[in-house]
């Protein structure tokens, strides 16, 4: 998979410990679209579809994610070998 270097820098924010409180949700946006199928549900919530696991994501109230969506992202991207991405930057 090829990434954009501003996508690599969202995978580093999201996998940085401790956990970056300034990850923009579009930023968050723009990588899942990249990686994922992506469908905005009527709600306003997002779905995700990253290899055979699928999330519902409700985006934030403000600009920046908080730390448990952070976290499930983690999990997401881990599953679907993208942390790997990060360690080869």
């Amino acid at each position: 998979m090829q990434l954009s270097n501003h996508h690599k820098g969202t995978l580093a924010h999201i996998f940085a410990h401790p956990a970056s409180a300034n990850v923009e949700w579009r930023q968050v946006r723009s990588l899942l679209d990249a990686v994922a199928t992506t469908v905005e549900e009527p709600n306003g919530k997002l779905r995700v579809t990253l290899g055979d696991e699928t999330m519902v994501l409700s985006p934030p109230h403000g600009k920046d994610v908080d730390v448990q969506l952070l976290i499930d992202l983690r999990h997401l991207l881990a599953n679907a070998g993208l942390e790997e991405e990060v360690t080869h930057r």
